[in-house]
């Protein structure tokens, strides 16, 4: 069963970890210095939030999370037949997960991520910039690649 991701920069984690606790009814799952997420099953979402320099502010980018390689070669067909560059990553870690993930941003360049989890990570990963494949992508975001310069206008 495939999982809505939410991934949101935040100013102050401990404030914004006490308000989404407060909405969601629910502590996160994981709580680091610099990143909390929540594994809600009502509604199904990986809601996670960030500070520093991984981060954005708002909305920063939105994702498919499955449970299976099989979902995972589902959602990446999907992600083929929409018609935009698909930035095919692999395996990498990134929100202290280990993954494999590809990310496409839609014709308004929000940004989308379809990863399957595999395994935890001490470190919260890379943060290379997004904005090479979206205009709504800040300087420095959240575990995306920098997409090859042939596709930097793909999202225009």
């Amino acid at each position: 069963m495939k999982r809505l991701h939410v991934h949101v920069g935040v100013n102050d984690l401990d404030q914004s970890v006490g308000f989404y606790s407060t909405l969601f009814g629910a502590e996160p799952a994981v709580v680091k210095p610099d990143y909390a997420k929540w594994m809600l099953e009502d509604p199904r979402v990986n809601f996670a939030i960030s500070v520093g320099q991984h981060a954005t502010k708002g909305i920063e980018h939105l994702g498919i999370q499955v449970e299976n390689q099989d979902e995972l070669a589902e959602v990446y067909g999907r992600l083929k037949a929409a018609d935009r560059p698909v930035l095919e990553e692999g395996a990498t870690t990134c929100c202290y997960a280990k993954s494999e993930k590809s990310w496409i941003a839609d014709p308004q360049g929000v940004v989308w991520e379809a990863f399957f989890t595999n395994g935890e990570a001490t470190v919260y990963g890379d943060s290379p910039a997004l904005s090479a494949i979206s205009d709504n992508a800040g300087e420095t975001t959240c575990c995306a690649p920098t997409m090859p310069a042939q596709n930097a206008g793909c999202c225009e």
